[in-house]
């Protein structure tokens, strides 16, 4: 009998350690992040199937393909939801169901958990930009793949992986090839932002097929932090939004990961120039260490972070995965845009 009251009590533990164990949480000297247990993806996905108002997710993103609503989110092989008024959601499975031997051969320990998507449609396919890397190194990259379209029913419905888009070398590279994010400028120019902890956030322009940097090489740190304040470089994250005359760029600092001791929080900055500077409301470049704060807790929710940012049906759309401030779940917020008078936004939580 002990031994099945024992066991009862470990799954119990199991089940309320799992959300916080989703993503990894950071190492506060590298900033990588620590594996995925499949466990805790099958137990996740037991419990969106009785709650698929409130799924719990890590790192999402969203995009509409005719008359239906796609997440993309950290998870093996990519994970995918879908729903018909993004209130209630479907998971649909991973991107890659098996994964190429060629990721497994490039990162030594890589077993399919995939971090971070971005996606994006243009000249006719939508884009996967994905994050592949292992814990505690920056030993990682950022993988490419296309598809005509999103509906699984469709016979066009094929992913094809057109490889790595850009990568680190521990030793080599003072950068994290992780948390990618894909904008088209309104040139028609693609733009490529990534990076987690070490350098910061770089950015770099996309050749036409927006599958690799554009030549000759032009890198620029658009955002880091200041080290008085985050010994760390706790910084990772970018997305950037296009709204009337500026950019916009999202990052996340601090910690996620933790439950409700997380400290992940929202900041923006914004540039009339793609490539910055990205100044604060203060006027401080976050290349230098500013930033501009977004409500990222609430009474409801605690440490919203790793946001996107997508116009749809007339609206902008903040996507995100905050902690639940009662269990703390990690689960997906999707929040209007409010912006004030002087053009800066914030959301409700």
């Amino acid at each position: 009998m002990k031994r099945y009251i024992l066991t009862a009590i470990l799954y119990v533990l199991i089940g309320t350690l799992a959300p916080s164990l989703a993503r990894a949480s950071h190492s506060a000297e590298s900033g990588d992040y620590s594996t995925y247990d499949a466990r805790f993806e099958d137990q996740e996905q037991a419990r969106f199937r009785h709650d698929p108002t409130a799924p719990m997710v890590h790192d999402p993103v969203l995009i509409k393909c005719e008359d239906k609503y796609y997440l993309f989110c950290t998870g093996w092989g990519i994970s995918t939801f879908v729903s018909d008024d993004m209130k209630h959601w479907k998971a649909q499975g991973g991107v890659f169901e098996q994964i190429p031997q060629w990721m497994k051969d490039r990162i030594p320990g890589f077993r399919g958990h995939m971090w971070a998507p971005d996606i994006i449609y243009h000249n006719g396919e939508y884009h996967l930009y994905y994050s592949c890397s292992t814990f505690g190194k920056n030993r990682s990259f950022i993988g490419h793949a296309v598809n005509k379209t999103l509906d699984r029913s469709s016979q066009e419905y094929k992913w094809e992986d057109r490889g790595v888009v850009v990568e680190s070398i521990p030793e080599r590279d003072q950068w994290n090839a992780i948390d990618p994010n894909v904008i088209i400028d309104d040139e028609g120019k693609g733009w490529f932002s990534f990076g987690s902890f070490w350098g910061g956030i770089k950015l770099f322009g996309l050749n036409k097929d927006l599958s690799k940097p554009k030549e000759p090489q032009e890198w620029i740190t658009i955002a880091t932090r200041d080290r008085a304040e985050s010994r760390e470089n706790a910084i990772e994250a970018p997305f950037i939004y296009k709204r009337g005359e500026y950019y916009y760029l999202f990052v996340s600092i601090d910690f996620c990961c933790r439950g409700k001791n997380s400290t992940y929080r929202m900041v923006v900055g914004r540039s009339k120039d793609i490539k910055g500077p990205y100044l604060d409301d203060s006027g401080k470049a976050m290349s230098r260490g500013g930033y501009k704060p977004i409500k990222s807790s609430s009474e409801k929710w605690v440490a919203a972070g790793h946001c996107g940012v997508h116009h749809i049906d007339g609206k902008d759309i903040l996507v995100a995965h905050a902690y639940s401030a009662q269990s703390g779940e990690s689960q997906l917020i999707i929040k209007e845009i409010e912006w004030n008078e002087d053009g800066w936004p914030d959301i409700e939580l």
